[in-house]
């Protein structure tokens, strides 16, 4: 649990909540945030009370403009006295847990963009299976443009949502996507306007907390291995997960609702 109020978190019906909270600095991303972050996300991913998770931010200007560069002027003038170099661990010590934590919960990730998300901030959304972003955000890659190269994950997911060569554009050039453009290159999931954000996101992430949790998770590790492998190591990852999904207890459950005609109640296990 975050004990800085960098970071809120609540779980609730199975749903946990997680707002940056620095609206201020537009939710940028100084050392005591992205403890705050990974710790949370961490969290969320090892509860099993949790069945979805919900990534938002705080204020209607940015979800997350990356790295709280005024910070990190200061740090990096620490290194060259020190000669430590030790700022650039942040990616290996934040930025890489929390995307994995993200990428890899064994439960669906919805990212609710309310502004700005450039640089980790784009990553952390792309690390989420399911994006509603409001009309009015907009994302950027930023990280040519402080001479630095990608990072949180965003060489892995952003080739995988836009293709390989829309992603060499938009890391090279970086530039402001507006939410139309973003959806209609995979990066938005669903655009609606800003004052229904927070309410259709709520909304979707707690669908996702009452369904078939196990299935979920299946259907992330599936897509996952199914981007790096083989179709035949494919087809056995599919038959490896539809036995752990076919003996779950909600399989049975859906399986005896649809027979009956009934809106099935998932348990998540």
């Amino acid at each position: 649990m975050p004990m800085a109020d960098t970071v809120l978190y609540e779980v609730r019906d199975g749903l946990a909540t997680l707002t940056l909270n620095r609206p201020e600095a537009m939710n940028a991303l100084n050392i005591e945030t992205k403890v705050a972050l990974r710790e949370a996300v961490r969290s969320a991913a090892a509860d099993d009370a949790v069945r979805a998770v919900l990534l938002t931010a705080a204020g209607d200007r940015a979800f997350c403009v990356g790295q709280d560069l005024k910070e990190h002027v200061g740090l990096l003038a620490a290194d060259r006295e020190s000669g430590s170099g030790g700022t650039m661990s942040t990616v290996r010590e934040h930025y890489n847990p929390i995307v994995r934590a993200l990428a890899g919960a064994e439960k669906p990730v919805v990212a609710a963009v309310n502004g700005v998300a450039a640089g980790a901030g784009l990553g952390f959304a792309l690390a989420a299976d399911y994006r509603i972003v409001a009309d009015t955000a907009a994302f950027n890659t930023s990280f040519a443009g402080v001479a630095l190269t990608a990072d949180s994950g965003i060489s892995w997911t952003l080739p995988r949502v836009v293709g390989p060569g829309r992603a060499a554009d938009l890391l090279l050039f970086p530039r402001s996507i507006g939410a139309q453009e973003a959806y209609e290159l995979g990066i938005a999931s669903r655009v609606v306007p800003a004052a229904e954000l927070r309410a259709e996101a709520e909304k979707t992430a707690r669908a996702l907390a009452e369904g078939p949790t196990v299935a979920y998770a299946a259907l992330k590790e599936g897509v996952a291995y199914g981007m790096t492998h083989s179709l035949s190591e494919t087809l056995d990852k599919e038959d490896e997960l539809q036995s752990r999904a076919g003996s779950s207890e909600d399989h049975a459950i859906a399986v005896r609702a649809f027979v009956e005609k009934q809106k099935p109640t998932y348990l998540g296990r």
